[in-house]
């Protein structure tokens, strides 16, 4: 009869694995996890022996995970939020720490009202802060640490790596009542720059080469509804965001074709330690409840 073995994984291992393949990066996980490029490049090689298999593949622009790399990434995931999780609650040490997490200001009503009150009814102790921007300036806190985790739509600055949470669905949408559409120079609302829903719009039109003109400009998701609504303006939503005053504009319109946009999750290149687990623990809230689907149908959502 065999013998049962008894090797073991290492969690650290598995830890400096994660940053790895979610950072893109050996030296960005070197300095989330606080040590040196060969210390997490040696762990990732203990890793591999133990296992038997190649996790990272290595290349000019960082590292991607292998197909057995990413069946390793799922399942160390939830591995890790368990032990996590068991060693609280016998301890009785909560999660602690401060987050800031970085949210498209489109998105933000929607999370506040589901996937946020969850995570803080689970870990009071965490001091959760909230940072609503456009994705190009969300992009910029987090490439410096400003933010500990954010997510992000994939222009127009995107970061390299990231994990594709869900696609954006962006149409033109017009007011339900006259044509605004057959001016000579197209009536915009719009975000200021670094949205990505203002970049997929000019991009569009210059693409045609039709004529164009901000007739409303702000930093409020809200304030641009109310102006497509009053009919002052086109603009692009997310198809979701349509409201009984609007309507969907397309080819009947002349409107040309936009471009589909990806929602991702990113983390920050440094994380303090005392807060790690905290990101690990909301990453993984932010995945279950919005990866193939986005914020629109809640947590309930099949």
């Amino acid at each position: 009869m065999s013998e049962v073995s008894s090797a073991a994984l290492d969690l650290e291992l598995l830890r400096s694995f994660q940053a790895a393949a979610q950072l893109g990066s050996l030296a960005a996980a070197a300095q989330q996890r606080h040590r040196t490029v060969g210390a997490i490049s040696m762990q990732i090689k203990r890793l591999e022996e133990a296992l038997g298999s190649r996790l990272l593949e290595r290349g000019s622009r960082g590292v991607k995970p292998t197909a057995v790399g990413e069946a390793l990434l799922l399942e160390s995931r939830e591995l890790l939020r368990l032990h996590d999780g068991m060693l609280s609650r016998f301890t009785g040490r909560g999660l602690g720490g401060k987050l800031r997490l970085g949210l498209p200001e489109d998105y933000a009503r929607e999370l506040l009202g589901s996937v946020l009150p969850e995570f803080m009814a689970h870990h009071p102790d965490v001091l959760l802060e909230i940072v609503t921007a456009t994705s190009g300036e969300l992009a910029r806190q987090l490439s410096r640490s400003q933010l500990t985790l954010s997510v992000l739509l994939d222009r127009p600055n995107p970061l390299p790596g990231g994990e594709v949470l869900w696609h954006t669905s962006p149409v033109w949408a017009g007011p339900r009542v006259g044509d605004l559409s057959d001016r000579p120079r197209l009536p915009l609302a719009l975000h200021e720059v670094d949205c990505p829903y203002r970049a997929l719009a000019i991009e569009a039109l210059e693409a045609i080469g039709r004529p164009w003109h901000a007739v409303f400009t702000s930093t409020s998701i809200h304030a641009v509804e109310k102006a497509v609504e009053m009919g002052l303006a086109i603009s692009v939503l997310d198809r979701e965001r349509l409201t009984g005053a609007m309507r969907e504009l397309g080819p009947a319109e002349n409107m040309p074709p936009l471009k589909r946009c990806e929602a991702r999750l990113h983390f920050a290149p440094h994380i303090p330690p005392a807060s790690q687990p905290a990101a690990e623990a909301m990453a993984h809230l932010l995945r279950d409840r919005l990866t193939h689907r986005g914020p629109w149908r809640g947590a309930g959502a099949p």
